[in-house]
Order: C-alpha cells, then structure tokens, then sequence
C-alpha cells in the first residue's frame, strides 16, 4: 500500500509539473489598452494587438473622438473600466497626453508612452510641439477648428517606412483632431506615480525625436530607441509589443 501511495504521489508531481511548464506565464498585468494618437484611429494597432494576443494577454482598443481631451479621457477611462485586474495602458503621440490624464486610474499599473507626448500637469500638447517643433510642418487647420495633415505629405511625414498603398489608404481616411484638443491643459500626470516606459522613433518626422527623449527623461521613463517613422507601432509592431510586454510582467 505504501509503494501505491508513493507512486500515486510521484505521478501526480510529474503531472503537475508538466501542467505548470505547459501553461502560459502570464505577467501580473495581463490587460493592456491602447490608445490611438490624432489623425488615426486604433485600427493602426493591429499588429501590435496580435501579438498580444497570441502572448495571452487581454487587449483592448480605445477609439476616442478626438473632439477634445475630456472627451479622449472620457473614453478611454470607459474602457478601463472594463479591465478585471491590473492594467497596461499604451499611448501613441497625442495619445500619450490622453493616458497621461487617463492613467490615475487605480486599475493602472504602468504606461507605456510610443513616439508619444508626455507631458507634465498643466501642459498642452501644442505647448510641448511648438518647444521643440518637428522636423515638418504640414499639419493644416480647418473652418471649423480641426486639424488635418496634408494628404500629399502624410507618407514623408507620418509613415514613411509604410507600404505605398497602405499609407495612402491612412492618408485618406484621417480622423481629424480638434485644435482644442492641443490647447488643453494636462489635469493630471500620472506618471509621477506609475512607472512609464518610453519609445523613441528614431526617424520621426511628425514628432521631435530630441522632444520625446526630453519628455522621457524628465519623467524617469525606461526609453528604448527604435528606428521608424512616427508610424512605427505600426512598421515596428514586434518591438513595441516587446516594450508593452516589458511594462507588464515587471507589475507587481
């Protein structure tokens, strides 16, 4: 009886040891939202959402309105709600001001900012644009107060490590983003209290490499250069996962 109980008893450690190396390592932080910068919307983030997804994380996608920061935080603070645990929460460009405001909420762990602004409480992000202004400048207003990037300039600007005919189709379907939007004041920045990571475009032609650098250093940000255009979440999407990933399995 002895000798069953014992082998009982070493079959069932081999067959839990081998559940656990066959089960999936999940981080601490197995929710991640992404959050889409102006003139885009958040369908640019399907690569990256792949990735996550076959790592066995839960991905969310914010499409805010673009109609001003209250209504981008408002958003994207209804997505949050939804998560069931700890939170990654992921900006690109203006994006990044948005979970900068966004990111006081309690079920957010880390942020992750991609080629992205970073700004300090009180900050605009047309503040910060117009200190350090990008290497181009072809972003035009309209009539009615929204901004949209010249569709002839959006590959050289915006993406130029895109194929033809994809950054074409994003030229042409832009969602504008109202000026109001870069004239409001930051309410909160969250990154004094939540670890942030930041990624620099390297090639970056919408917004200032040198601006993102200042951005992140100010904050403490752990930076990772990555050579790409502005559109590098979408060029790059293997490295930027790699980062957001980062961000969650260091959440304790």
């Amino acid at each position: 009886m002895t000798t069953f109980r014992n082998a009982t008893i070493a079959l069932a450690a081999v067959l839990f040891a081998s559940a656990a190396m066959a089960a999936p390592a999940f981080a601490e932080a197995r929710n991640i939202v992404l959050v889409h910068g102006a003139l885009v919307d958040g369908s640019g983030w399907r690569g990256v959402y792949d990735i996550l997804k076959r790592d066995g994380y839960h991905v969310s996608i914010v499409q805010q309105p673009l109609t001003g920061l209250d209504q981008d935080v408002a958003a994207t603070k209804r997505v949050l709600e939804r998560q069931d645990g700890d939170t990654v929460l992921v900006g690109h460009s203006y994006g990044g001001t948005i979970i900068t405001a966004a990111g006081d909420d309690p079920k957010v762990k880390a942020l992750v900012y991609v080629a992205a602004l970073q700004p300090e409480k009180g900050e605009t992000t047309g503040g910060l644009v117009q200190s350090m202004p990008s290497p181009s400048n072809d972003i035009k207003p309209t009539p009615d107060g929204f901004l949209f990037l010249d569709p002839a300039k959006f590959a050289a600007d915006f993406g130029a490590d895109l194929p033809k005919d994809q950054v074409e189709f994003m030229a042409n379907a832009q969602m504008p983003v109202a000026v109001a939007a870069f004239t409001a004041p930051v309410p909160v920045a969250s990154w004094h209290d939540k670890p942030s990571y930041g990624i620099v475009a390297r090639n970056d032609m919408t917004l200032s490499p040198d601006l993102q650098r200042s951005m992140y250093k100010r904050s403490g940000a752990k930076v990772t250069e990555i050579a790409g255009s502005h559109a590098l979440y979408i060029s790059q999407a293997e490295a930027v996962a790699k980062v957001i990933e980062e961000a969650a399995k260091a959440v304790k």
